[in-house]
């Protein structure tokens, strides 16, 4: 069992557009229609305390729809890996279960790594040759263990929860209590005066259930407690506060919440990636996607250096790149946890105390007095605060790369942010994600995204009119180099229309100018306006990001 689940994430599915994969992956997940909102409450039959929209529903749900072709989703990693697997062996890579990972070493010519894995079917180690190693193998990593890479630990590390996978219809429940996640309260029967934090989180819509159990700060016993059977189902019922429904507990799964980063992420022909380097939180819901970007950033630059398109070096620019995005990624997730506590404690939920002593919270809440007024505007400031973490747009798609990969040569400073947590900005400066816009032929089709032109393992590069010179340019750089370049002009009469003006909007060049994407759909140089010799710029231009 698993309470991986990623939720409302744009970036995740665009990698997943890039492959083809979108459509299955919707198919096989739920859409943002199920996570509207985030409750507090005494139980799910219980006095509602607060709530929040959550994911791009409610007002924000502009900002999400503008920010990227795909509208946010709810995708299990149960679900999401066996479309992965599929989609792996579809292209002619072999998978092979029940094999472990034991050792690796390089050979004396530094160019193959030498894998020794162990198959647990027929009990005997095999040797796997190949030329670079990625570990994927999660929060445990014996790839980057052998490595020697040192793991920071930051704060909130070493929370202890319980999760169990629940089978119970309460499709009843949520008529007027829509949403996916909820945070309940109750005593702890087996620790008597503790306060117990239930955190259901619908799974499968509404008959299976992720439900989380930790103490609420301060409040942790002392003894190391093993519930039994029993006690999960009287926790359960107290959960749900409904008689006339009888859970039926899946499975069981204790776990320590993460905050890690490792130094680094590669070394030689070794790469780590996922849980293996940047370790998280649930807040945010980041994890997942966040590895799967790290891949998108890696899997481009392995192929272009084995064709030959690139250079070694170029691989370098993966840890550079990808380490500083998951240590955002780790300390945002832990920040979103911590500002959640903040309206634990606004609820009266910390420090040891229990159910009755939040309750008397409750009724000072709907005082008419100066107590009670202040105790509202605490509860209303820690909910805004908290927001980062359950509509953290800004988290997600506000990534910034710097490395040999990105020319920023002539470019000012990066773009000043108001609130980046939430708020997305486009941008094409380099090292930014190239912004999503929606684009359409002169005589109207079916309007295509900005983010559909680019990607598709290609470099690609938009210019408008005045820019005929980057698209000749572009031909002769792609024999030169042997790369596949494509060139898209926007603008009134040109390949593609900005029919509500978007693309202008933040595109921050002139018509005449270019704006190269790297094949991950980020942003690598761009060119002001049209140059004198375009095509020497280019050349420059991609033998520097290409490491040639």
């Amino acid at each position: 069992m698993t309470d991986e689940k990623d939720r409302g994430i744009n970036s995740l599915e665009e990698c997943m557009r890039d492959i083809g994969l979108e459509d299955e992956c919707r198919n096989s997940g739920l859409d943002w229609s199920y996570m509207t909102h985030v409750h507090w409450s005494e139980s799910m039959t219980g006095q509602e305390y607060a709530r929040l929209p959550a994911w791009g529903n409610g007002p924000s749900k502009t900002r999400y729809k503008a920010a990227s072709p795909c509208p946010p989703m709810d995708l299990p990693q149960t679900l999401l890996e066996p479309i992965l697997i599929r989609k792996a062996v579809e292209s002619g890579f072999i998978v092979r279960f029940d094999t472990e990972f034991v050792s690796f070493s390089e050979n004396d010519h530094h160019d193959i790594v030498q894998v020794k894995v162990r198959d647990l079917v027929f009990n005997k180690n095999l040797t796997i040759h190949c030329k670079y190693l990625f570990g994927c193998d999660g929060s445990h990593s014996r790839v980057l263990e052998q490595l020697n890479i040192p793991i920071v630990v930051g704060k909130g590390a070493g929370i202890k929860a319980w999760d169990l996978l629940v089978r119970v219809d309460l499709s009843h429940l949520v008529k007027f209590r829509d949403g996916s996640l909820r945070w309940t309260f109750q005593d702890d029967h087996i620790c008597p005066g503790k306060l117990l934090i239930v955190h259901p989180r619908m799974y499968k819509p509404w008959t299976e259930w992720v439900v989380g159990f930790s103490w609420a700060p301060g409040s942790e016993p002392d003894s190391n407690v093993v519930p039994t059977h029993e006690d999960w189902l009287k926790r359960l019922r107290k959960m749900i506060g409904d008689e006339n429904v009888e859970p039926e507990i899946l499975d069981i799964v204790r776990w320590e919440m993460n905050n890690a980063i490792a130094e680094r992420s590669s070394q030689g022909r070794v790469f780590c990636l996922g849980d293996a380097v940047h370790r998280h939180g649930p807040g945010g819901a980041l994890g997942s996607n966040t590895a799967i970007q790290d891949a998108y950033n890696l899997a481009w630059k392995v192929a272009y250096v084995l064709k030959g398109q690139a250079g070694p070096q170029l691989l370098e620019t993966y840890s550079m790149e990808r380490n500083q995005v998951g240590a955002q990624a780790a300390s945002s997730s832990m920040n979103a946890v911590l500002a959640n506590f903040t309206i634990l404690e606004a609820l009266g939920a910390q420090g040891g105390t229990s159910v009755k002593r939040m309750k008397d919270r409750q009724t000072k809440f709907a005082e008419n007095s100066e107590e009670g007024k202040g105790l509202r505007a605490k509860l209303r400031k820690a909910l805004e605060d908290s927001k980062f973490g359950i509509e953290g747009l800004g988290n997600e798609m506000n990534q910034h790369y710097q490395s040999s990969a990105v020319w920023n040569q002539n470019e000012n400073k990066r773009p000043e942010m108001l609130e980046p947590r939430l708020n997305y900005y486009k941008t094409t400066c380099p090292g930014f994600r190239l912004p999503h816009a929606w684009l359409n032929t002169t005589i109207p089709s079916t309007p295509i995204s900005t983010i559909d032109l680019a990607g598709h393992g290609r470099f690609t590069i938009f210019t408008g009119i005045g820019g005929e010179k980057w698209k000749i340019s572009a031909q002769r750089v792609k024999t030169i180099l042997g790369l596949d370049i494509a060139v898209f002009s926007v603008g009134h009469g040109q390949d593609y229309e900005d029919p509500y003006f978007e693309w202008e909007d933040f595109r921050e060049i002139d018509e005449s100018g270019a704006i190269l994407v790297r094949p991950d759909r980020f942003v690598t140089w761009r060119s002001k306006m049209v140059k004198v010799d375009c095509e020497a710029t280019l050349l420059a231009v991609f033998r520097r990001i290409l490491s040639l």
